[in-house]
C-alpha cells in the first residue's frame, strides 16, 4: 500500500523519509521525477517551522541531524500505524477488493511475476496489486519502511523487521546463443570462459559485484563486450549472439523454453549460486491481501529449485 499516493501521508513527510534514505536530494528528484529545487524548498520548509536543521553534509552527501534521526524514527512508526489500519480496513471487506505493493528485482519481474499474478488473479481478481521494480537493497528497504507488503531480493542482509518467508538458491550460469560452444555441456568452470566477449551486470546489482569479484580471482583472459543494469538486455544481447551473459536462469525462462538462448551452469567454487527471498513485513502487519498473495509468491520461489 503506498500512503504517500493514497493521501495518508503528506508531500513533506515523503520527501523528507525519501532523502533520509537516499542521502541525496538529487537522486530523491530522480525518484520522484520532479525538480531537485522542489525537494530542497520542502525540506527548507520543514526545518523552518520545526526551527531546527534536520540534514548536514558530510562527504557530498546529506546525514540526518539529531533533530533528523528523531523526527524519521517516529515518522516510520506513524507510516507503520497507519499500514496496519489500512490493512485492518481491507480485511473488513475480505478477499474482494483491496491493494498491495511489491517491489521485485527485474529479473523475478520478467520471470516470476507474470505466473504468479495470473494464479493470485484467477482466485482474487479485484484485488489490485502494484509491482515496482528496484535494486534488491532498495526492495528490502521498502518492506522494512512499511512501503511494499512484500519484496523479492538477491542476497541482502535481512533486518530484524522483515521477515524471510520464502529462500531458493539459484546457479550462476552461461546464458548464450544456440550456436555458442557451450550448447553441449552440462555445466562449466569459470576457466572454461576463457577468451569469451562477455555481458555483465554492473555495481549496482548484486550480481554485479559477486562475478565481478570472481573473475578478479582467478587469471582468465574475459573480453568485457558491454556493462548494464539491465536483466533484460543482458538476455536480449544474447540472444543476438553479440556476446555470452553471465546471469541465472530467472528472467530468461521464456526464450529457454523457446529455444533461443540456453542456460549452462557454473559449478565453480568462485561463483557461489544465488539466494533468491520472499521478504514480507510481521505477520501482524499483512493484511489478508498481502498474506495470500505472499503465499503464491512463496510457492513460486520455492518451485525455482525444483
Amino acid at each position: 500500500m503506498d500512503l504517500f499516493r493514497s493521501g495518508l501521508v503528506s508531500p513533506r513527510l515523503h520527501y523528507f523519509q525519501l532523502v533520509a534514505r537516499l542521502g541525496s536530494v538529487r537522486q530523491t528528484a530522480q525518484v520522484l521525477n520532479v525538480a531537485p529545487s522542489s525537494i530542497s524548498r520542502v525540506i527548507k520548509g520543514l526545518e523552518d517551522e520545526i526551527g531546527t536543521p534536520l540534514f548536514e553534509r558530510v562527504r557530498q552527501r546529506l546525514k540526518l541531524t539529531s533533530a533528523g534521526e528523531l523526527l524519521l524514527y517516529h515518522a516510520r512508526l506513524s507510516t507503520s500505524e497507519l499500514s496496519r489500519a489500512w490493512s485492518e480496513i481491507n480485511d473488513l471487506r475480505g478477499l474482494n477488493r483491496g491493494a498491495l505493493t511489491v517491489a521485485v528485482v527485474e529479473s523475478a519481474a520478467r520471470g516470476l511475476m507474470p505466473d504468479a499474478l495470473e494464479a493470485f488473479w484467477s482466485k482474487h481478481p479485484l484485488i489490485t496489486v502494484d509491482v515496482r521494480v528496484a535494486s534488491s537493497q532498495q526492495a528490502c528497504d521498502a518492506v522494512a519502511d512499511g512501503e511494499c507488503d512484500a519484496a523479492i531480493a538477491f542476497d541482502i542482509r535481512v533486518p530484524r523487521t522483515v521477515r524471510r518467508l520464502a529462500t531458493a538458491l539459484l546457479p550462476v550460469g552461461v546464458v548464450a546463443h544456440p550456436s555458442s560452444r557451450f550448447a553441449d555441456r552440462k555445466e562449466l568452470k569459470l576457466f572454461d570462459l576463457s577468451g569469451e566477449q562477455v555481458i555483465l551486470s554492473d555495481a549496482s546489482l548484486a550480481l554485479g559485484l559477486s562475478v565481478n569479484e570472481a573473475i578478479n580471482r582467478s587469471i582468465i583472459d574475459l573480453t568485457r563486450r558491454t556493462r548494464t543494469n539491465s536483466i533484460a538486455l543482458m538476455g536480449d544481447l544474447a540472444r543476438r549472439n553479440l556476446g555470452t551473459a553471465l546471469q541465472t536462469r530467472l528472467g530468461v525462462e521464456r526464450e529457454l523454453a523457446e529455444g533461443s538462448l540456453i542456460f549452462v551452469p557454473l559449478r565453480d567454487p568462485k561463483v557461489p549460486p544465488r539466494r533468491l527471498m520472499l521478504l514480507t513485513r510481521g505477520e501482524r502487519e499483512m493484511s489478508e491481501a498481502a498474506s495470500a498473495f505472499a503465499a503464491v509468491l512463496a510457492r513460486a520461489v520455492e518451485r525455482l529449485e525444483e
